[in-house]
Order: structure tokens, then C-alpha cells, then sequence
């Protein structure tokens, strides 16, 4: 046998850690989230002193794809917590906020400057092929 019983407790293949989430919604705006790599106030943690730091659009078209990353994060990050408390009604509701907010921004930035999905062609041509690509764009990314 590869684990005697008393070498392996199945119950920690399952463990979560006892945190504390009775509290009200302590979770920051999508944009601080998006940086901090989380949404909740009391998670952070820097690295070894290091912080993160705010990017700085050069135009409408990255701050507007900026917001569509944040607010998509945000929903990932907020989608994880429910699923493990998937009685909390006031995320819920911010879960909900934030996806109706996101999809605005994706609307804005497809009318705007196109597709960012395959899916999001609009027209009498496919022009999913026209974006620039990664290696065409500062930073190496199209995004920001």
C-alpha cells in the first residue's frame, strides 16, 4: 500500500482554509482588483515589499480595453468566492452589477475599435484577421 492510514488524512485533499467571510462586502473596485491580482481588502499581500502599479493608458481605445480586463477579472474573481458561498445575496448582486457593466464595455470598445472576440464580428466581413497583431503593437500585446 502506497499510505499507511495513518499517513494521509483523505480529508485534506479537500481542505479550505478557515477565513472568516460573514463579513460585509470588503472587496475593492474592479480596476484596484484587476492590479492587486484580487478583490478582497483584507487578502493582499505584497511580495517581499513589492506593490503593484497603476498602468497608464495612452489613449481612449487601451483605457477603455483597461476596464474591459478589469471588470472581466473582477467577475472571475467574484464567480470563485460564490462558488463557495453561493448563498451570499450581496455579492450576488455585485456579481450581477459587474457582468451588465462589462458587457457595456465590451458593446463600446466592438463599436469602437472591433472585435475582441472571433464571435464579435460584425459586418459583411470576416474582419477578425484586420487586428493588429501581437507582435505588430507596442508592448508585444494588443493589450495594454
Amino acid at each position: 500500500m502506497l499510505f499507511e492510514d495513518n499517513d494521509f488524512d483523505i480529508n485534506m485533499a479537500f481542505f479550505i482554509p478557515d477565513v472568516d467571510f460573514s463579513r460585509t462586502l470588503n472587496v475593492v473596485s474592479p480596476m484596484e482588483g484587476f492590479l492587486r491580482g484580487n478583490m478582497f481588502k483584507d487578502e493582499y499581500e505584497p511580495y517581499k515589499n513589492l506593490t503593484y502599479f497603476k498602468l497608464n493608458p495612452s489613449n481612449d481605445k487601451e483605457r477603455l480595453l483597461y476596464q474591459v480586463m478589469a471588470y472581466s477579472f473582477a467577475i472571475n474573481d467574484l464567480n470563485l468566492y460564490l462558488d463557495l458561498h453561493p448563498d451570499n445575496k450581496g455579492m450576488l448582486d455585485l456579481f450581477k452589477k459587474y457582468v451588465k457593466e462589462e458587457k457595456e464595455l465590451c458593446n463600446e470598445y466592438v463599436n469602437k475599435y472591433g472585435p475582441l472576440e472571433v464571435n464579435e464580428v460584425k459586418g459583411q466581413k470576416f474582419d477578425w484577421i484586420n487586428s493588429p497583431w501581437p507582435w505588430e503593437t507596442r508592448g508585444g500585446s494588443m493589450y495594454v
